[in-house]
């Protein structure tokens, strides 16, 4: 038997879900404010059915984040056994606004500069990022249903909290989309005067705008949630701009070079891929039965840096204990494993089997 999940919004990220959930098998339900949209969707197999689905086990809300609060709010009456998520990629006020076990907040870390529906894609999540935000309210059988299936479609799975997420989403999305669109804009001024100003505009500035090109529908209402810590963000970009600026006209070669090396060392360590498996190691963790234990366990790796690659959950032979099975890189189980005792959790850890 299929399983069952609903999309809402049935557009380039939307669209994108449900057609990687399709790959592999479910039965996808969508809705949509657009009928032309859902129609589309259905013509191009991005969804099986349109409306509601009272069986669904899992509902994405991708709608721009100024309506996702009040469909999450529709979605969890709409399917009573539903564990509700979204795809907004602003989170504490929606999380703030939805308190309610069977809702974790999340937000995809993908796109393109495709719009709509005709630009989804199944592989669009694909060795991707995908925050989720859990609270104190989440259940762990929640949270492990929402991590199973965004894992699913090949993504890696990030937690944080909905006010760190804001936060730095805001230096590495949101400024540099602005950022984008404001250098864009100033070329494309200046070749109002210079013709060869677009000619010449190969290379890194083509990479450095790519994003300008996606769709400005939904930034207003991003900017609006998440003004706080854009602002903040902005200011700092524009303090440091300033710097650069000055060690130029000041002809500090030295200042100017030590910049540029940082930032190239900081480049070349982004990370990059899982590890090989001979690369990992089993971390079990007995956790008490207590709702949020999971998500705390996720948090802290987050906290320490350890990125957690498969999740299992065992039964315990100490009464209601359960056991958490994390598969992370052997470089960093001490790390993890000594975090956890910090926190009164009593891990081991053994080879993959």
């Amino acid at each position: 038997m299929s399983r069952r999940a609903t999309v809402v919004g049935v557009g380039l990220i939307g669209g994108s879900i449900g057609l990687a959930l399709r790959e592999r098998g479910w039965h996808i339900s969508g809705v949509d404010t657009d009928n032309d949209c859902l129609n589309r969707a259905l013509e191009l197999g991005t969804i099986d059915s349109i409306g509601w689905d009272a069986e669904a086990e899992i509902i994405f809300v991708a709608t721009p984040v100024s309506t996702v609060a009040s469909l999450v709010k529709e979605a969890l009456v709409s399917s009573p056994s539903a564990v509700v998520t979204d795809a907004g990629s602003v989170k504490n006020p929606i999380v703030q606004e939805i308190r309610d076990q069977r809702f974790i907040g999340g937000h995809p870390m993908a796109g393109s500069e495709q719009e709509g529906v005709d630009g989804a894609s199944a592989t669009m999540f694909a060795n991707a990022n995908w925050v989720l935000t859990p609270t104190e309210l989440t259940g762990d059988k929640e949270f492990a249903i929402v991590r199973e299936v965004v894992t699913s479609l090949g993504a890696e799975v990030v937690t944080l909290s909905p006010e760190r997420h804001d936060a730095l989403v805001a230096t590495v999305s949101h400024v540099p989309h602005l950022t984008a669109a404001t250098l864009m804009g100033l070329a494309s001024t200046q070749s109002e005067e210079h013709y060869a100003v677009l000619r010449l505009a190969a290379g890194g500035f083509r990479d450095m705008t790519r994003i300008a090109a996606g769709s400005p529908g939904i930034w207003p209402d991003i900017c609006k949630e998440n003004s706080g810590a854009i602002t903040e963000v902005l200011d700092d970009l524009i303090e440091d701009l300033s710097r650069v600026r000055n060690e130029i006209a000041q002809e500090d070669k030295t200042a100017l070079l030590k910049r540029l090396e940082k930032a190239r060392q900081a480049r070349i360590s982004l990370p990059t891929g899982a590890p090989r498996s001979s690369e990992l190691i089993e971390v079990r963790v007995p956790i008490p039965d207590r709702k949020g234990e999971l998500a705390a366990i996720f948090a802290l790796a987050t906290d320490l840096d350890v990125n957690i690659y498969d999740l299992e959950m065992a039964h315990s032979s100490e009464g209601d204990k359960g056991v958490a099975v994390l598969i992370v890189e052997t470089s960093l189980s001490e790390r993890l494993q000594g975090g956890l005792m910090a926190n009164g959790y009593r891990p081991t850890s053994q080879p993959l089997a």
